[in-house]
């Protein structure tokens, strides 16, 4: 007779909560193990049973798109730049941003490396929005208008609008939340801007992605010197 007591389920916990639960515990180890992590890990990191894994997702590769779809998700961006203080220097504000964007894009990147690195390819589902809650930035509602082409490797091809729920189409809204988040930055000054706040935190945005995709070997640039010459130029 097996008398060794069942492992409880966390009482209250839905199956969408119980498959963030699992996704968040097995993030650190995916961006360490890649496609080696185990289940078994998994379940260890987030006190459950194995089984319970199988019972929220039908395999282990569907656990890792999850992963990939958690760590693309812009709400702690979004939380943090939403944090950012308006009555400091546009300096100093978009010297925080860019610290933010920048830590943002490398644990991007040590997930997708990690699963890139060992093989797999995560299937195309749609990229998540902000979750319930998350704060949002003010401003006029957005239509759905086809995506500026200079709005970022996001947008549509030819301008195209995407699809609702296709991949294009999250990954286009995630962008445009940060954009307008970033936008909220430069309000304070937007009587002295040479381009609107929105078009700013556009180019602001993509050059951020631009410095986090320096070739290997590249001299990586401080957050200090993206943003002083951003906001002042290259003359002196």
């Amino acid at each position: 007779m097996n008398l060794k007591p069942p492992r409880r389920r966390a009482p209250g916990m839905n199956i969408e909560q119980r498959r963030q639960m699992i996704v968040l515990a097995a993030l650190p180890l995916v961006a360490e193990h890649g496609t080696a992590v185990t289940t078994a890990q998994i379940a260890r990191a987030a006190g459950i049973g194995e089984a319970t894994i199988f019972r929220a997702f039908t395999d282990k590769d569907e656990l890792l798109d999850a992963c990939v779809v958690e760590a693309l998700r812009p709400d702690h961006v979004l939380e943090q730049l939403a944090a950012v203080p308006l009555d400091q220097p546009l300096i100093a504000r978009l010297t925080e941003a860019a610290d933010v964007m920048r830590a943002h894009m490398e644990r991007i990147g040590t997930v997708l490396g990690a699963l890139h690195g060992s093989g797999h390819r995560s299937h195309e589902r749609p990229a998540p929005g902000p979750r319930p809650g998350t704060p949002q930035p003010p401003g006029p509602a957005r239509d759905n208008r086809p995506q500026d082409p200079q709005d970022g490797p996001s947008s549509p091809a030819d301008g195209a609008p995407a699809q609702e729920d296709s991949p294009a189409s999250g990954r286009a809204a995630s962008f445009r939340q940060t954009r307008e988040a970033l936008a909220e930055l430069f309000e304070p000054e937007s009587d002295s801007l040479r381009l609107s706040p929105e078009r700013l935190a556009t180019l602001f945005l993509n050059l951020m992605f631009s410095s986090a995709r320096r070739p290997a070997g590249d001299p990586e640039l401080s957050t200090a010197e993206i943003v002083d010459v951003f906001v002042h130029g290259v003359l002196k």
